[in-house]
């Protein structure tokens, strides 16, 4: 929302007031206090008829400063809010003299100004990261007498905005004006399913506005040298947030909002679904699992779309009976085939549904002010919205999926979640205006917590659409409406890098596009880019997405790179628990990864899978790959083809084959098991090693199935040789492929062998110490 109009004028219809001095100052333990006016204060006659703006500075966490904007203070804050998670005993240093007061809490610190105008200044051991000027922050009064608070923080030259959600426009989010406001509106507009109040910058801070009504940004775009967010009311409150680096600001930010939960293994396999609107029945169903087995298509969960219950009766949580007459040995019959089985759902009760007048009289669904049931025809015909602030309605909705868990069902996908309305009366009061975007965090939050009690912890994961700050905890995330195209294609991976920018872990997209039926061409293409992602599902709205369907070679490719994703689980599975230890995603901007190179802060058509092995999709249907490599020596881990970085590089890929480049200094878990991802990542496990540098070391970890540390390597190289120790669990057998080196000249603790990518060593014993001259 811009308030501006040009460098000099106010728009019409609104007033300004923002502080311009530092009249007072109270210094308490762990907090400051500053009393500001809009004009300065000669005299006793001053003070009467001026507003005053109260800002408040403390911390909640090291390295994080919470600021806090009143000018009424006493107005009701109705909930909800979102839940963080603040220390109490870390040491917050206050003060106030003569030229300036501030707090200082980790590194981080915040001074204001008293012997100049209004100046607020944010810094990271002693480096600036941002500030508030004269006239940035403000109390505004529109005519309507609709007020608002906002703040405007000061951009430096080359500094890039990235996060805020999963938006799907360009990755550096300067120049844009964008609403905190779920919709559902696709992947092809400025509307988002997933908006957080968070954004992330290349100088290596982030700041969160704390507030889960709609927040509006305008990111370099109302004032080209700021970042303005601003909120209807009397109060703003955000949070600076610092660290040593970008992967450790979001290490912050998620310790404040929670961390990412670690998906179970068997999720970061191949699900395949049943489609939107097809015509699928048991008989359907098992002749693609029957197809995907003829073909050695490994397949680990099987999802059932909407239609799995009757039309117009969504949500009743019964399998339509003239499709599915027996629907627990049809699950079951699933399950001996060693899959895991999805269904969909929403939090809308259809008024056929047989739970709608359930919950219309015990008071379960969303009320408009007069107590009538808010109903709309919009998706399903008299639809209902369940009120997740009724704890009796949370344990009715909960109440239904814990009888679909104890007749098979692993996951659900939570679709839906956006189109929240504002004109409702919420059980428990909750401003509906505030509950529009917190909505999903409580149906995403109940359909999660059934799952860890009914699977146990670790064994919980949703597949779900919606979000707001604090979804995280509740993966798996995908992206939504995408349309079969290339663009499309290119959008949903913009999406994902803001999303993992934004907190989240763990995200997926629909393979081959939802709108539409993609071409073989353009199916093929999206293939790798599926496998390589967190999570990879084949889903479509009006046709089915088996590759057969396609093209055989389409069957070819589908095998190989979910094979190569089920041999990769070492490596995977261990990010993957990074990713919950440290929020940080598994698909990462290039940014996040190599913040000493300029060239990485706008790269949004490739991604660093984990912290080794980057990934460039293909984009087009030349099969032409146009990458960027920062500097090193890079290794095509498909073919060992070394590439110096620094510069870019084009190639053509045949459909087999996509850019997956191993970083140097760095070492890939690759498995022993390619047909399934869940097993002993350990057992049999073989680390590759790319270009050790002399004088430098590398180090892998491969966890268990639950994210727990099983083993461990170490590299180290000198000159002419490396060093490897290992702390291995005992009995499992492991191998250290040299990638891209011939020969060694000897091995003291093991024997090598000459293997395809290079030398193969094979250890003395399972724990041990080896030495190679090269």
């Amino acid at each position: 929302m811009k308030f501006s109009d040009g460098q000099w004028l106010t728009r019409k219809g609104f007033q300004i007031i923002s502080p311009v001095e530092v009249h007072d100052v109270e210094a308490q333990e762990k907090s400051l206090t500053i009393f500001a006016p809009p004009k300065p204060i000669h005299d006793r006659m001053g003070e009467l008829d001026t507003p005053l703006i109260e800002v408040k500075f403390s911390s909640p966490l090291p390295d994080v400063i919470k600021v806090q904007m009143f000018h009424y203070k006493g107005q009701v804050r109705k909930g909800p809010h979102f839940q963080l998670f603040p220390t109490e005993d870390h040491p917050v240093q206050v003060y106030d003299d003569a030229t300036a007061a501030g707090l200082t809490s980790g590194d981080l610190s915040v001074s204001v100004a008293k012997d100049q105008p209004w100046t607020v200044r944010f810094e990271y051991k002693g480096r600036l990261l941002t500030t508030s000027g004269f006239k940035s922050m403000g109390y505004i009064i529109g005519d309507d007498e609709q007020t608002y608070m906002r703040e405007q923080l000061n951009l430096s030259v080359g500094e890039y905005v990235y996060g805020l959600g999963e938006r799907f426009a360009p990755l550096v989010k300067n120049g844009q004006s964008i609403d905190i406001w779920n919709r559902d509106g696709g992947t092809n507009s400025e509307q988002a399913y997933k908006n957080i109040p968070f954004y992330l910058t290349n100088k290596g801070y982030g700041v969160f506005v704390n507030h889960p009504e709609l927040v509006s940004f305008e990111v370099g775009s109302e004032k080209v040298s700021k970042v303005q967010f601003s909120v209807k009311g009397e109060y703003l409150e955000y949070y600076i947030i610092g660290g040593d680096s970008r992967k450790q600001v979001l290490d912050n930010y998620t310790t404040l909002t929670g961390k990412p939960a670690l998906p179970p293994d068997w999720t970061f396999g191949l699900w395949l679904t049943t489609s939107f609107t097809t015509n699928y029945d048991e008989e359907t169903v098992t002749g693609f699992i029957n197809g995907m087995a003829e073909r050695d298509l490994p397949l680990h969960v099987f999802h059932f779309d909407c239609f799995w219950m009757k039309e117009f009766e969504w949500t009743n949580f019964e399998w339509d009976k003239r499709v599915f007459p027996e629907p627990e040995q049809m699950l079951q019959r699933l399950k001996d085939r060693g899959l895991k089985i999805c269904v969909w759902i929403n939090p809308y009760i259809a008024q056929r549904s047989r739970l709608f007048d359930e919950g219309m009289e015990k008071g379960y669904l969303l009320k408009r002010p007069n107590g009538s049931v808010w109903q709309w025809d919009l998706w399903q015909p008299g639809m209902g919205i369940v009120d997740f602030t009724n704890p009796e309605a949370c344990e009715w909705f909960a109440g239904h999926l814990r009888r679909l868990v104890d007749m098979g069902v692993d996951s659900f996908k939570t679709d839906f979640g956006e189109r929240i309305p504002t004109d409702v009366v919420y059980f428990d009061g909750s401003d509906p205006e505030k509950m529009h975007n917190y909505y999903t965090y409580l149906y995403n939050k109940t359909v999660f917590d059934v799952l860890e009690e009914k699977l146990g912890k670790g064994e919980a994961a949703l597949f779900a659409r919606s979000a707001t700050v604090g979804g995280q905890q509740f993966p798996v995330h995908w992206g939504g409406d995408c349309t079969a195209t290339y663009e499309s294609m290119a959008e949903s991976l913009r999406g994902g890098l803001s999303l993992g920018m934004s907190g989240f872990g763990f995200w997926s997209h629909d393979i081959g596009g939802f709108e539409s039926n993609s071409t073989a061409d353009l199916y093929k293409r999206w293939l790798g880019f599926g496998l390589l992602s967190s999570h990879s599902r084949l889903h479509g709205n009006q046709s089915y997405r088996v590759p057969w369907l396609y093209d055989e070679e389409a069957v070819d490719v589908l095998r190989f790179f979910t094979k190569l994703k089920c041999s990769l689980m070492p490596y995977l599975f261990s990010a993957a628990a990074d990713a919950s230890q440290y929020g940080l995603p598994l698909m990462r901007a290039m940014m996040l990864e190599f913040a000493g190179d300029p060239n990485c802060d706008t790269l949004d058509r490739q991604y660093m899978l984990g912290d080794s092995l980057l990934v460039a999709p293909i984009f087009n249907d030349e099969g032409m790959s146009s990458y960027y490599l920062p500097k090193g020596t890079w290794t095509n881990f498909l073919t060992g083809e070394k590439l110096e970085g620094g510069v870019w590089h084009s190639e053509k890929h045949s459909y087999l084959s996509i850019p997956l480049m191993a970083r140097p200094n760095s070492i890939v878990a690759v498995g022993s098991v390619n047909q399934r991802p869940d097993y002993d990542y350990a057992d049999g496990v073989e680390y590759h090693l790319f270009e050790l540098e002399e004088g430098r070391s590398a180090t892998a970890q491969v966890v268990d199935r639950k994210g727990e540390p099983a083993a461990r390597i170490t590299i180290n190289r000198t000159k002419d040789r490396l060093t490897v120790v290992t702390d291995l669990e005992a009995g499992k057998p492991w191998s250290l492929i040299l990638r891209g080196i011939e020969k060694v000249a000897s091995v003291a603790g093991g024997t090598a062998e000459t293997g395809d990518h290079g030398v193969r060593i094979l250890p003395d014993s399972t724990n041990a110490t080896i030495h190679i001259s090269l």
